[in-house]
């Protein structure tokens, strides 16, 4: 597991913790167990931040 998977799992289990809690604590924490929850699942399945784009060189200089 690289960070970004490890990062993506803390914070949704951060924001499933919250959502348990949440009927025996306040709505406060559902509000923001439910985000937390997103934002941590986007993070572990985001895969377009691994990939390396290759770097094109363009030949020539300034066209007369």
């Amino acid at each position: 597991m690289n960070k970004r998977e490890v990062s993506g799992l803390i914070l949704a289990l951060a924001g499933i913790v919250l959502i348990v809690i949440s009927p025996l604590a306040s709505f406060i924490t559902l509000i923001y167990g439910i985000p937390l929850l997103i934002i941590g699942i986007i993070v572990f399945f985001n895969k377009e931040e691994d990939e390396i784009e290759e770097i094109v060189y363009k030949k020539g200089g300034k066209k007369k």
